[in-house]
């Protein structure tokens, strides 16, 4: 007894109406259907119905037939072979529209099995009396290379295809060029593809010719390919340079966008090749109108023209240099606008527009949106690193805003005065007491950190610098790791500059640095200081005190060589994050998939390559723990004749979880841990060497340090001697 379709429904009444014999009644049908495929609606069981729906003269119902076709062909390949016929014969219809349509449905339904159907109707479409017939099948070409690359080989499509690039039509030749440049990049992408591989396009001398005679006349998705293919083509001489430039440049008055930055990208690439040095410099004058036309477009195509821009200018800054305020940002400009706007003022600043910049930059400072104001601040300290002649304007505005006493303003303007000192060391001494005056309104870590750096910086010229540290001293362990750093710095600077007056909080800071502290890097950093102290003060004030050569700023935010590899993506998701595309895009269609295979085999078994780094690791842990002290430079026998290197690995290894993790068969996280530490036998020998660590030597300038002033730091030697007297306690008693 077979099972009935319930007689309700609104599937039921959609499937009664597909099959009316009504024509009206079946079109609205279909359109119900489509108006339920859109909004989410599960109607893949409809498929027979609007499968009969096919063959019809009625060009609009045809369409919504395909559209469904394309929408559940993946879910239903075996029905999908029913509309084959149906699909031959449409490729042969009178209309050249139902033909276009028929081939492209064809090559977007991706069913393995309709695919062999498809040769012959591609075949007579690609020599269609028709160019709308002809331009619809060479990207259907393109298609077929993504789901079976033999089979558009085999049939001999990539020569029609390279045949086309001379049709007389320009839209045929646009759509051939997008096709075949498709190709090449799947081809390419493949790891044994050579020149020799057919699906590889390589642009000829004649097909340049053909291209550029193409380029004016098609539209302007088809200039976009048209310019992205002659970027990849490679000049023979100078004069074919110049004869490409000279085709491209008209291009750059187009309305769309993407075809200026399209044709940007061409002059930029086969500039290079340019040797007069008057045409350089006029293609380089005639690129600055449309770039300024481009600030004229909607917000989010506007950051994606100074993405660009920014990109352009790192390469040649001359461009713009003297369209500086088309650039200052307007009221309602969104942040991230306005963001890349200040960048590239200050890319753009020089001797001749540098007041303009600053007070235009005075201004924004007093904006409401808190990044936009750090943001100009900072542009002041780029300002006046970037020309020296206006640093003391700079300089001037800081202590402007500095004077406003807004707290964000007052913190950023501290950060950039430090690159300003960094820049022109002694020169702005006195600025210094109105920054320390302002120690109060400092809460975030590099603000603090920066006047610390001033601090210590110009130690011997602050009478009370001692007593200022001493408000970081104090708070030492409860800053952040960058400020306990730099009051490590900073206070070691002082003792070295004042010796006789800064005994205490030296002694003080290096204290808390090596018992309190939690961060190794500070930690370190004190034993540092402390054996540099202890030993040769000489030493300690050429390290501590040694020479800093003045910053500047760069003149690219990129490597040179990337910036080549970039400007070759102008116009490209890679211009716009300044990253090569490999960086943020799969391989290809299936670039999710080969990311989910590297998973995969990343949790599979045990390789020989792990089972080698895990012994290495064991012998590395093995040396370590026989290592003498690095703080210790004795000569003293630190091995007590236990095995080092390759037998020290071996006894590691006897453990169980270091079997187990050898082998590969650990499920137990811990195990690594345990197979380092769980071996008593590896411990460290508890016979302390002499401490060669003395108290402080001989002062600077003649001033003697008492040699008690200052304890030796504790070494590392006695702090294991002190924790092997305690019993052991194995690790995973803890769990």
């Amino acid at each position: 007894m077979s099972v009935r379709a319930p007689r309700k429904g609104e599937n039921y009444e959609l499937s009664v109406d597909l099959n009316s014999g009504y024509a009206d009644k079946r079109k609205d049908a279909i359109k119900r259907v489509i108006a339920s495929m859109t909004v989410g609606k599960d109607v893949s069981g409809l498929f027979p119905d609007v499968l009969k729906n096919m063959q019809t003269d009625d060009l609009e119902q045809k369409k919504l037939v395909y559209l469904y076709l394309m929408n559940y062909a993946k879910t239903q390949p075996e029905l999908v072979i029913l509309a084959v016929n149906t699909f031959v014969k449409d490729a042969d219809d009178p209309n050249p529209l139902v033909r276009a349509l028929a081939i492209r449905t064809m090559g977007v339904l991706r069913a393995e099995k309709i695919i062999d159907y498809l040769c012959d109707p591609l075949q007579k479409c690609l020599r269609d009396e028709n160019p709308y017939v002809r331009k619809t099948a060479a990207l259907c070409v393109a298609k077929l290379y993504d789901l079976k690359p033999e089979l558009v080989i085999e049939n001999g499509f990539l020569s029609q295809l390279r045949d086309m690039i001379a049709d007389s039509n320009p839209m045929v030749v646009a759509n051939t060029v997008a096709a075949l440049t498709d190709i090449h990049i799947a081809a390419s992408a493949q790891p044994s593809s050579s020149t020799s591989d057919p699906g590889i396009f390589v642009i000829s001398a004649s097909i340049l010719n053909k291209l550029l005679i193409a380029l004016n006349e098609c539209s302007e998705w088809g200039r976009v390919a048209i310019l992205n293919a002659l970027a990849r083509y490679v000049a023979q001489d100078e004069k074919e340079s110049e004869h490409i430039c000279e085709r491209v440049v008209p291009q750059f008055q187009h309305a769309n966008g993407g075809v200026v930055l399209a044709a940007m990208k061409v002059i930029m690439i086969h500039i290079r090749g340019v040797r007069r040095e008057e045409l350089a410099k006029q293609l380089v004058r005639k690129m600055a109108p449309p770039l300024v036309t481009l600030l004229s477009s909607p917000p989010e195509v506007q950051w994606v023209a100074l993405r660009n821009i920014n990109l352009l200018l790192q390469k040649r800054p001359e461009i713009l240099s003297s369209e500086m305020r088309v650039f200052f940002c307007k009221y309602n400009d969104p942040l991230y606008v306005k963001i890349e706007k200040v960048d590239i003022m200050v890319r753009l600043a020089g001797e001749n527009n540098v007041d303009a910049l600053l007070s235009e930059l005075k201004e924004y400072a007093s904006e409401v949106d808190v990044d936009f104001v750090r943001k100009s601040v900072k542009a002041i300290g780029q300002t006046a690193v970037k020309i020296d002649a206006a640093a003391d304007r700079c300089v001037n505005v800081l202590l402007e805003l500095i004077g406003t006493r807004v707290s964000y303003v007052v913190q950023e303007a501290v950060v950039v005065m430090k690159d300003i000192f960094r820049k022109y060391p002694s020169t702005y001494e006195g600025v210094i007491p109105t920054l320390c005056s302002n120690l109060d309104e400092l809460d975030e870590p590099e603000a603090k950190a920066s006047l610390i750096w001033i601090i210590g910086e110009y130690a011997n010229k602050i009478d009370n610098a001692d007593d200022l540290l001493n408000i970081f001293v104090e708070s030492f362990v409860e800053e952040s790791y960058a400020v306990q750093l730099q009051t490590l710095t900073a206070v070691v600077k002082l003792f070295l500059k004042k010796p006789d007056s800064s005994q205490a909080i030296v002694q003080l800071v290096l204290d808390k640095a090596t018992k309190d502290c939690d961060s190794p890097d500070v930690r370190d950093r004190a034993y540092i200081y402390w054996r540099l102290l202890s030993t040769d003060p000489g030493a300690a004030k050429a390290v501590v005190l040694s020479y800093r050569p003045p910053i500047s700023i760069p003149r690219t935010t990129v490597a040179p060589a990337l910036l080549e590899e970039l400007l070759g993506e102008v116009s490209n998701l890679s211009s716009v994050y300044h990253k090569p595309a490999e960086t943020f895009v799969g391989v290809g269609r299936v670039g999710v998939d080969s990311v989910q295979q590297k998973g995969t085999h990343a949790s599979a078994s045990f390789t020989e390559d792990d089972r080698f780094s895990a012994k290495k690791a064991l012998q590395t842990v093995a040396a370590g723990q026989q290592a003498e002290n690095l703080l210790d430079f004795g000569d003293d026998e630190a091995t007590d004749g236990q095995p080092t290197g390759l037998a020290a690995t071996d006894i590691l290894a006897q453990t169980p979880a270091a079997a187990n993790l050898m082998s590969g068969t650990s499920s137990n996280p811990l195990d690594d841990l345990v197979s380092i530490f769980g071996s008593a036998s590896m411990a460290a020998p508890t016979t302390a060497p002499v401490d060669p660590m003395a108290a402080f030597g001989g002062g600077f300038g003649g001033a003697a340090l008492s040699p008690t002033a200052v304890s030796p730091p504790p070494t590392q030697r006695q702090q294991v001697q002190a924790q092997t007297q305690q019993p052991q306690e194995d690790l995973l008693g803890l769990f």
